[in-house]
């Protein structure tokens, strides 16, 4: 009898990369009257984050508002596009590319579940040729919200959002891949977690 599909879920910042790029693809797409102002009214949170005190949720959201309120929808395509094809192999972590291949070679379904925007993360899921989870953004007349669009994909709504696109009874073996507390409740799916590139019980 064959064995049953096994599915991979992989976070993306910190997991298959070396680095967060949210912070990166900002510093792209951010006009650049923004950017000077911005690094001076965002101190205090940005210090508030590293502190503890301040949720990347929350800091995520602000940052979104302000860099990217306004910005013509063809423009923001064309900076993610850009940014997965300049930016993005460079960081990736060797090792956890490995992993990903691994799993691809098994036959097994991979799935980058990820916080990161679609803009660019759908982007570099297509030419891996996995499937893609990920935050968008809203937009509204041809041009960015500063809004996201529904939730964003961290914390719980990663496993909520992996529930609701797999059935993951028809899956063999579930393996899935973090490195942060966001990451958490993506690897109680799965039988076998590696956290930071270590197996967790």
């Amino acid at each position: 009898m064959d064995q049953a599909p096994g599915l991979a879920l992989f976070d993306f910042d910190g997991t298959l990369t070396d680095r967060e790029m949210f912070p990166d693809f900002l510093r792209t797409a951010t006009p650049r009257a923004r950017v000077a102002l911005g690094t001076v009214l965002f101190a205090p949170l940005l210090l508030g984050y590293r502190l503890g005190w301040v949720s990347a949720h929350f800091l995520r959201e602000r940052l979104v508002s302000y860099c990217l309120r306004g910005l013509d929808e063809q423009v923001y395509a064309r900076s993610g596009e850009r940014f997965a094809r300049e930016a993005l192999s460079p960081v990736l972590r060797p090792r956890a590319l490995e992993r990903l291949r691994w799993h691809q070679q098994r036959g097994d379904t991979v799935v980058v579940v990820s916080g990161a925007l679609d803009v660019y993360l759908a982007h570099w899921c297509r030419a891996q040729q996995v499937d893609c989870l990920c935050s968008r953004l809203e937009v509204m007349d041809g041009r960015l919200s500063g809004r996201y669009a529904g939730a964003q994909c961290a914390g719980e709504e990663k496993a909520r959002r992996v529930r609701a696109h797999y059935d993951l009874a028809r899956y063999g073996e579930i393996y899935a891949y973090g490195d942060t507390h966001e990451d958490l409740a993506l690897l109680q799916l799965a039988r076998h977690r590696y956290y930071r590139g270590e197996p967790v019980d």
